[in-house]
């Protein structure tokens, strides 16, 4: 087995298994997410290095950047085999840095969100990519570190980032300096990630001379009709550039069968609602806090509020494992309870003049959303395989992404309404207000629809026992 061999796209090496990719895959995932400097992004592009307004720093274009990009790299994440995707992203990583550091400027700051925009639209290959180079068996371990892994990242950079802040008085654009040497990391390891022999629909493994489809593969019926036997892995490899018309018409075919599940499209319907405002919130909060309370005027301690709301997340999401629940019962009361929550904790944020109380709404609303969501990927993932999984995944991510590309050009944009941070965070709170109503009259119809079957059942039932009497 050679090491450096897979810096050049070899086969995973053979000594280590699973672990070699996991391992670096794991190195990637912490030191892309350990970025110190974000939770203090506003503050920065406000501050003299950059000296925006509030309303400059209220760009739009990473939303459109995201949304013109996802459905292509979608597309090639599986097509490509990962890891030419995750390099990108590395790439992407480093370029937005570095024009955060020494770039000045609303255009530069526009190229800006656009390679953050890409860093984005790739994330999606981090989270395929491992599914390609390991067994079966070892899905569920290298998904739980590879997640766990992240996590830590987010939660390392938010406490380094505020301890530097607040006892060192470390400048923002330090912090940004730290995050670039972070994310080159990152890029780094990238490079000696094996280079997978198979994907999950473009690429069916080959053993024999012959393309096999995997246990799970939701195609794996219309096979023959992609990828006949053939000689050798060169002729496969040609087959399957003459067949991608093919295949994304089979994949397509798929995705109806996914959705023909109401259960299925109740909970992809919230995904999409629910991640749609999500994203609007985050990508917007660090202006909020700035509008309640200026970095020049006071201490900000972000970046403790982000690793708080991390491990908040973490810690729900865990519990979420342990709760006895008939979801298929409750699941939609739940959405709509929890979705209340958070239009009742963004209300709260946008109402207060006190920055402390606006941290705490914050708390609320990304604990809730990380339980809800939780819950719907395992209800979405639980009669999915991997490769069904991964094509609703991408789908529900790019609804969620119109939906917030059209919140975007409406509420912030200034060819829409161009709205002031205070009036679009009202907005926010009434769009989850909007979404818990949903789910609140989806669930009364539930609960309703068994208490009138369930006298109708009775009275089979007693009709039954009478006949045989």
């Amino acid at each position: 087995t050679c090491w450096c061999s897979s810096a050049f796209g070899c086969p995973k090496p053979r000594l280590l298994g699973w672990v070699y990719p996991t391992l670096l895959l794991c190195v990637y995932g912490f030191f892309s997410c350990m970025r110190p400097s974000e939770p203090f992004l506003a503050p920065y592009l406000t501050g003299p290095e950059h000296n925006l307004t509030i309303e400059q720093v209220c760009l739009s274009s990473p939303t459109y950047s995201y949304l013109a990009i996802l459905l292509p790299v979608f597309l090639l994440t599986d097509y490509l085999r990962y890891k030419p995707v995750i390099i990108i992203q590395g790439l992407s990583y480093i370029i937005t840095w570095v024009l955060l550091l020494f770039a000045r400027g609303v255009p530069a700051m526009q190229g800006t969100e656009f390679a953050y925009g890409m860093v984005t639209a790739t994330e999606i290959a981090y989270y395929s990519y491992i599914y390609s180079v390991v067994d079966t068996e070892h899905y569920q371990k290298v998904t739980s570190y590879c997640r766990s892994i992240t996590l830590v990242g987010y939660t390392i950079a938010a406490t380094l980032g505020q301890i530097l802040v607040s006892l060192a008085n470390v400048s923002y654009f330090y912090l940004n300096v730290i995050t670039l040497v972070s994310v080159s990391v990152a890029f780094l390891s990238s490079l000696f990630l094996p280079m997978p022999n198979k994907s999950m629909f473009f690429h069916k493994k080959v053993v024999g001379g012959v393309a096999q489809a995997s246990s799970t593969d939701p195609i794996s019926s219309n096979q023959e009709e992609i990828q006949p036997e053939v000689t050798n892995k060169a002729e496969l490899d040609n087959k399957d550039h003459r067949n991608i018309l093919k295949v994304l018409w089979l994949l397509c075919k798929d995705l109806t069968v996914c959705y023909s599940s109401k259960k299925l499209i109740y909970w992809s319907l919230w995904w999409a609602l629910a991640t749609a405002g999500y994203y609007q919130v985050i990508n917007y909060v660090q202006v909020l806090w700035e509008h309640v309370a200026p970095a020049q005027n006071s201490d900000i301690y972000n970046g403790g509020v982000e690793a708080d709301n991390h491990f908040l997340g973490a810690l729900v999401s865990f519990l979420v494992g342990y709760v006895k629940i008939n979801w298929d019962l409750t699941g939609e009361l739940a959405l709509g309870i929890f979705s209340a929550v958070d239009a009742g904790s963004l209300f709260l944020m946008n109402y207060t003049s006190n920055i402390w109380v606006c941290y705490a709404g914050y708390l609320i609303f990304k604990s809730s959303y990380m339980l809800l969501i939780t819950i719907a990927t395992f209800q979405i993932a639980i009669n999915l395989s991997m490769e069904r999984y991964a094509l609703i995944f991408g789908v529900n991510t790019f609804v969620a992404l119109i939906l917030q590309t059209i919140l975007t050009v409406i509420v912030v944009d200034q060819k829409g309404l161009g709205l002031d941070i205070v009036t679009q965070f009202t907005i926010y709170g009434s769009y989850f207000a909007v979404i818990a109503g949903i789910f609140f009259v989806r669930s009364l119809y539930i609960l309703i629809s068994l208490r009138c079957k369930a006298p109708a059942k009775t009275a089979d039932s007693e009709s039954s026992i009478q006949t045989k009497l």
